[in-house]
């Protein structure tokens, strides 16, 4: 295709739509002329994109594709309808399509924390260059630092506290899994290093039961948050290196819209696992009580995710926005 030859022949349609988008009133005639040259000018742009893509002119029709979609229909706003769409379908189905990457990583990272506190609190040369003798008896004694840790501060300021760390973390995973993956492997493992000195330290001291039974009920569904995001972040940063069938661009584009997606949902996942670790870790309640409130927090979320998340995936939704939402598709050269 002759570009100039190409331009020649429509920049009257591109200038008219332009005059026509900067209207603020416009007959019946005009709103149908409008549309026709919407979709014209849509044409034109894929054409050129996927034959002869010059920079300059495919950002001038860009443009006017965008102003041009946006007024003929109009502004959407957000609704309670989409909020219950993404907590019962978007949301979980995007972590359902994920599961391949999470749940490996869920697997390897728990080995890798017991490992590591099987190797420290068998190693006594180790516990010594962690710290002082003193300062381990002041951590895992009764009544020590482990313990007092989530009682320290009031239960609603120290949930709020752990949300925010926590969300924060979740977000780092997805945001620079990006980068092929790599930050996300260090964010996952100083998680897991420092589960491993707890185990270790605690066993080492004969009170891992004690150590187990505060973890467990946050730690169960706050862990799983955390290995959804890290899953997430790993198979963004594979989107790099391997697209599939889809352009780099496009590819990156939809999954990095699911993240940001999931980024929502974890937060209030996050929002759960801290109101537990704030409420009820410290709480009087028996051992046997506590993890319960954990394993049923942590059960209720595995179900929400296979069952509403596996209806929502096999019906078809991907966890991006839906397709009136997201920029018109261009096609590419094979």
């Amino acid at each position: 295709m002759d570009l100039d030859v190409f331009v020649s022949a429509h920049r009257a349609e591109w200038d008219r739509l332009d005059t026509l988008l900067g209207r603020r009133r416009l007959t019946g005639a005009e709103a149908d002329e409008l549309v026709t040259l919407y979709q014209r000018t849509a044409t034109h742009l894929s054409l050129i994109q996927s034959s002869v893509p010059d920079p300059q002119l495919t950002g001038r029709l860009s443009q006017l594709v965008a102003r041009a979609r946006s007024t003929v229909t109009g502004t959407r706003r957000a609704s309670w309808r989409d909020v219950v769409r993404f907590l019962t379908e978007g949301f979980p189905a995007a972590v359902y399509r994920a599961r391949h990457w999470w749940v490996p990583t869920a697997l390897v990272s728990t080995a890798i924390a017991a490992l590591l506190g099987w190797w420290i609190g068998t190693h006594p040369e180790v516990q010594a260059s962690l710290a002082a003798p003193d300062e381990l008896r002041a951590l895992t004694r009764p009544g020590g630092q482990y313990e007092t840790y989530y009682s320290s501060h009031p239960a609603a300021s120290f949930a709020a506290q752990v949300w925010t760390n926590n969300a924060q973390a979740v977000a780092m995973c997805l945001v620079l899994g990006a980068f092929l993956g790599l930050p996300v492997l260090w964010i996952l493992f100083q998680n897991m290093l420092n589960l491993g000195v707890g185990i270790g330290l605690m066993s080492s001291a004969g009170r891992l039961d004690t150590f187990l039974g505060l973890v467990l009920p946050h730690g169960l569904l706050e862990l799983t948050a955390v290995f959804v995001a890290a899953g997430t972040g790993l198979r963004l940063g594979w989107t790099v290196i391997d697209p599939g069938p889809r352009s780099r661009r496009i590819a990156l584009a939809e999954e990095g819209r699911a993240a940001v997606g999931m980024a929502i949902g974890l937060a209030l996942v996050l929002f759960v696992s801290g109101a537990i670790e704030g409420f009820v870790t410290p709480s009087g309640l028996p051992t046997w009580a506590r993890i319960t409130i954990g394993v049923t927090a942590e059960l209720a979320f595995l179900a929400y995710v296979y069952v509403l998340g596996g209806r929502a995936a096999r019906a078809g939704d991907t966890g991006d926005l839906e397709a009136a939402e997201r920029s018109a598709a261009v096609p590419t050269a094979a």
